[in-house]
C-alpha cells in the first residue's frame, strides 16, 4: 500500500507540475518525511501511537523499494534513488550559491 501511495504523489507532481525538478523534489521530501516520522516514533512515542506509525509508515524510501524489489531490480533502484539524491544536492547547492 506504501508504495502505491508514493507512486500515486510522485505522479501527481508529474502531472500538475511537469518539471524534472518537481519531481526529485518531492522524492526527497518524501524521504526526508518519513524519516523524521521514523525517527521521532523510535525515539520519543510508545503505546498505541507508536505501534500504527511502525505498522504503517515505512521508515524510508529504500525501505519501500527493499519491501517490493530485490536482487539486481533493488540495486538498480537504489542507484536511480542515489542519482535523485546527488541531483538533489546540486540543485541545493546552486541554490545557495545563488544567493550569496
Amino acid at each position: 500500500m506504501d508504495l502505491i501511495i508514493i507512486l500515486a504523489v510522485i505522479a501527481l507532481v508529474i502531472f500538475f507540475f511537469k518539471r524534472f525538478s518537481n519531481v526529485v523534489y518531492i522524492i526527497v521530501i518524501v524521504d526526508i518525511f518519513l524519516r523524521i516520522v521514523n525517527y521521532i516514533n523510535v525515539r520519543f512515542l510508545t503505546g498505541v501511537v507508536h505501534n500504527f506509525i511502525a505498522t504503517n509508515f515505512p521508515s524510508s524510501v529504500p525501505a519501500v523499494l527493499a519491501k517490493y524489489s530485490n536482487g539486481l531490480f533493488y540495486d538498480v533502484l537504489m542507484v536511480l534513488f542515489v542519482i535523485v539524491y546527488i541531483i538533489f544536492e546540486s540543485y541545493i547547492i546552486r541554490t545557495f550559491f545563488k544567493r550569496n
